[in-house]
């Protein structure tokens, strides 16, 4: 009676997936990259918000605040009352009442229309702009257009302004502007001409353009003629409204639905036109010809140490070392059944092939049950161990069956 041949064991596979450690070593400095950019971003905000709260403020005492300002137009009488939203500011404007806006072009357009609209039916008044540019001149001061940038400096009034004319030198400067309105006065001129302090006369009021907002903080207001200047463009009224835009105004959104492409600043825009024009550019870098197509005759022979050692470098780069062991164990087992005599549909046979090699060694003591079939390795220096186990093993039964041939 014979017994049926044992099936041939599955070779032992190894995963060649990456592990976690592999994954945390490869991605760990992306990651801290990553999280020190949000981390440097996140405290960058928070102190540009600090500054931008303090920068004009009227309650700050910061070098960069207005409490001196709105002390001495207290003392003079007038009545400071500070707005952070469109809808406090129109509700607030009356025909004795100077508004300033201290950056205009902070403000959405239906904003600055809710601005204007509050300003007309006012009936009077005074509207003070600081800095603005072309986005929130076609609403706030019709006719007035932006003539380009210029240093911040004394400048002489070179007007028949009467405030401008009792201020004297002040600071101006920052942008220049042009307009075609009748009967404006353009004061603290450029080189080139061009005013940066204009006032128009509206039906029942006035609105004062600024070039600069520096005569009205804390650290420049007694330079010059700067705080007389600003004591009567903003003390010309009883009541004077600090208008302070902020992002969070809900009124921003009143105009309309926006898409999230209205919400990006400009610079953002410009920027990612920038990084997309780089792609283009390096992808036409990398996409270059390196030359001609150089012909290779196929098939291309490759010897087999190379392919080996090849072979051998992609199991290491895996940590493959159980598909390693079992490929060299599996050679050891095709080249030791012919020498033993046994069929090859046998030679993977735990049972049958351990049996003859033990009873062609001669040192009983030794088990090649575990060399043959053994577990996988741990490391790669215990599958060095096994490469040189199942080499002296072969050696051995060669050379005993050497020994047995007469």
């Amino acid at each position: 009676m014979t017994t049926a041949p044992a099936a041939t064991p599955a070779p032992a596979t190894t995963s060649v997936s990456p592990t976690a450690h592999q994954l945390w070593t490869g991605w760990r400095a992306l990651l801290a990259a990553g999280l020190a950019l949000v981390f440097f971003g996140v405290l960058y905000a928070l102190l540009q918000s600090g500054q931008n709260h303090q920068a004009l403020d009227p309650r700050s005492p910061d070098p960069a605040g207005s409490r001196a300002l709105a002390q001495l137009l207290e003392h003079r009488g007038v009545t400071t009352k500070v707005v952070t939203t469109t809808d406090d500011a129109a509700a607030a404007v009356t025909p004795d009442t100077t508004l300033l806006v201290t950056v205009p072009d902070l403000l959405t357009p239906h904003q600055q229309l809710r601005l204007h609209r509050a300003t007309v039916q006012s009936g009077g008044g005074r509207t003070v702009l600081l800095d603005p540019s072309d986005s929130s001149l076609g609403v706030l001061a019709p006719r007035v257009h932006y003539a380009g940038p210029t240093a911040v400096q004394t400048r002489r009034a070179g007007c028949d302004l009467p405030a401008a004319v009792r201020a004297g030198d002040a600071d101006l400067g920052g942008t220049t502007y042009t307009t075609t309105a009748e009967g404006a006065d353009g004061c603290y001129r450029t080189g080139a001409g061009n005013p940066t302090l204009l006032r128009l006369p509206t039906a029942d009021g006035d609105v004062v353009v600024l070039g600069t907002h520096t005569l009205l903080q804390n650290e420049n207001l007694d330079d010059q003629g700067n705080a007389s200047l600003a004591l009567q463009l903003l003390g010309a009224h009883p009541r004077l409204v600090w208008y302070l835009p902020s992002l969070d105004d809900a009124a921003a959104f009143d105009g309309g639905q926006q898409s999230f492409l209205d919400l990006i600043p400009d610079g953002w825009n410009w920027a990612f036109l920038q990084l997309l024009i780089a792609a283009g550019l390096a992808a036409l870098w990398r996409a270059r010809r390196l030359g001609p197509i150089v012909a290779e005759r196929l098939p291309a022979t490759v010897r087999a140490a190379e392919a080996t050692e090849g072979r051998a470098r992609l199991y290491r780069r895996g940590n493959a070392r159980a598909r390693a062991a079992e490929a060299l164990r599996t050679a050891t087992r095709d080249r030791l059944a012919p020498l033993l005599g046994i069929p090859p549909s046998q030679a993977h046979d735990p049972g049958t092939l351990a049996s003859a090699v033990a009873a062609r060694l001669d040192d009983p003591s030794t088990d090649p049950h575990i060399t043959l079939h053994g577990p996988p390795p741990a490391d790669d220096a215990a599958l060095l161990r096994l490469a040189d186990d199942l080499d002296a093993l072969e050696r051995r039964i060669l050379r005993n069956e050497r020994k047995a041939i007469p």
